[in-house]
């Protein structure tokens, strides 16, 4: 009997766990009208202070997006895609357009708060998709800080070889990396350092950072904009045909591979809580730092491809080969200075970033309230800060991060896919205040189900892209995503988004195309992403489980999605 007792209470000990963890993990954040955010955020003592205006926000995006990207990445892609990288540059910049509106959308609409994805996937779905697509996004921008910080080195050391005295005399361990213990570590000291000086910078306050930031972005502009000025000059039409050598695969090819040298608009909308005006500069940052962006690469690619024959172009630096052969080794400089200034714009506002994300975490209790503390001087979270710039200058100083760069963009674009997610799913929760709860429970279940059927359509036209399977296949994932599209069209109604000051245009088809390119872009990825994307949201959930379920600040959620009472409203 007292053994039967026992295995009872276990088993009823397991059944209370699981029953906790699934009414946590279905927890959705309830935020305020706008106004009262920043009435609230501006009253209390751990806020940050509001001192970006629209022209910061523009060149903090630009600042993230504009790197060495555009030096290198541009004739990587042109020698497949030939003159067509233009059209691989056009369309990747589509896609990012479609996606910089669901985020300009949900900027506005929560103005005066960080966090970003998690933030909005924490409002429209549940605390446990949102601490995912944190983890997620976190993993991306650690690896990816760390290996622009090693990029940034090489680029540094090659500036200063440029001086004879020091030409040669540079070690390896400052540079490119020193091998250790057969190839297992690689020393670079130098990266470590610029990561430790750019952390210093960003713990001064945002104002400094700010400074620095649009300085160095002023940089690379100008550069860029003198490059493409003195390569029109050397263009040479008939470089441009064939348009599209290898046909329009190698140009569709390309875009997913240019897709993510557009990333980075989406800093602006994590530094909502530092704006002036967010609710109108907000959007305003997002579209108009990709469109200054969108134009920069058309321009670089239009140049490229015209003064050299693309079968020429070279591998590694591209662009500086490119003027050099043509006897403007002066440019060549230009682009180096370039790269060192874009490199560093986008290292800074990716640790800036970082920051606010674990900011945003702290103050919901799903990490330790250290990552919660502003500095009451300086105004900025220190400890996330420092903690952000360790962990990249660690990973930077002893291995080569190059190697995992084949996993990274998996938060990225399952981010990207969660925001477009969330616009539909926030305009169907808009509408539970003119219908039923019940009505609206299945509603919003419905859309739901709809956009995971959209989300698989995108992975498996993807994958029959990837391994050339016929076109049937592709043309039938295409449909499917179709047809849920249309279901969330013609079934549901999508009013304006309620206390916003920027809508989406065409809710729910934009989002719904927005998740779907994204999702096929992912099967483009190579297997060890995917591998990655099971192994971390395994590893996360398991955190959640053992902590932030127990410690999540409970005073603003909703439970299970009940419908709100009078008192609520």
């Amino acid at each position: 009997m007292g053994g039967h007792e026992g295995f009872s209470n276990q088993r009823l000990s397991s059944a209370t766990w699981f029953s906790h963890f699934r009414a946590s993990a279905l927890r959705s954040k309830s935020l305020p009208p706008p106004s009262s955010q920043t009435a609230v955020r501006s009253t209390s003592g751990d806020s940050l202070v509001r001192r970006l205006g629209l022209f910061d926000l523009i060149l903090l995006g630009v600042g993230a997006s504009i790197g060495a990207g555009v030096f290198v990445v541009t004739g990587t892609v042109a020698r497949d895609a030939g003159p067509g990288v233009t059209i691989s540059f056009l369309l990747a910049g589509a896609s990012c357009v479609l996606n910089a509106l669901c985020y300009a959308e949900l900027a506005s609409r929560f103005p005066a708060v960080v966090g970003g994805a998690y933030m909005y996937s924490y409002s429209a779905f549940n605390e446990i998709t949102a601490f995912l697509v944190f983890v997620q996004l976190m993993l991306d921008y650690h690896i990816g800080a760390a290996s622009i910080s090693r990029s940034l080195a090489s680029y540094a050391v090659a500036l200063l070889e440029l001086f004879p005295a020091l030409k040669g005399s540079i070690p390896l361990w400052m540079g490119s990396g020193e091998e250790l213990l057969g190839g297992l570590l690689s020393l670079n000291i130098l990266a470590s350092i610029l990561l430790a000086l750019l952390t210093l910078v960003l713990c001064q306050g945002v104002r400094e950072s700010s400074a620095f930031n649009s300085v160095m972005t002023a940089t690379k502009v100008v550069i860029v904009l003198v490059v493409i000025c003195a390569g029109a000059f050397e263009i040479d039409v008939a470089n441009w045909s064939p348009f599209a050598p290898n046909g329009f695969k190698a140009v569709l090819t390309g875009a997913t591979v240019v897709f993510f040298s557009y990333v980075g608009f989406d800093a602006v909308a994590n530094s909502a809580e530092e704006s002036k005006n967010p609710q109108r500069d907000l959007p305003i940052g997002i579209m108009g730092s990709l469109l200054v962006c969108i134009s920069l690469y058309i321009g670089v690619c239009l140049v490229l491809t015209g003064m050299v024959p693309f079968s020429l172009l070279s591998e590694d630096a591209p662009l500086a080969e490119a003027f050099s052969s043509k006897g403007m080794k002066f440019v060549s400089v230009l682009i180096s200075i370039g790269a060192v200034a874009g490199l560093t714009t986008t290292l800074l506002v990716g640790l800036y970033v970082q920051s606010r994300l674990y900011l945003g975490l702290g103050r919901d209790g799903l990490l330790p309230s250290i990552f919660s503390r502003i500095h009451p001087t300086l105004h900025t979270p220190l400890h996330s800060q420092i903690w952000c710039g360790i962990v990249a200058a660690v990973l930077a100083g002893i291995f080569n991060v190059h190697s995992l760069s084949h996993i990274l963009s998996v938060g990225t674009l399952t981010g990207y896919s969660v925001v477009a997610a969330c616009v539909v799913a926030l305009r169907l929760n808009d509408k539970k205040e003119r219908e039923s709860a019940n009505r609206w429970t299945s509603s919003w279940q419905e859309g739901v189900i709809c956009l995971v059927i959209i989300a698989c359509s995108g992975f498996g036209a993807g994958v029959f892209y990837r391994f050339s399977a016929s076109v049937i296949f592709i043309l039938l994932s295409v449909g499917v995503a179709v047809v849920a599209s249309a279901v969330l069209h013609y079934r549901q109604a999508y009013a304006q988004s309620l206390g916003s000051g920027f809508s989406c245009p065409g809710v729910p088809i934009v989002p719904c195309v927005c998740i779907f390119f994204n999702i096929f872009l992912f099967a483009q990825l190579h297997c060890e992403a995917w591998i990655r994307f099971f192994v971390v949201s395994v590893l996360a959930t398991a955190v959640y489980a053992l902590y932030g379920q127990y410690h999540a600040d409970t005073s603003t959620l909703v439970y299970q999605r009940a419908p709100e009472t009078e008192s609520d409203s």
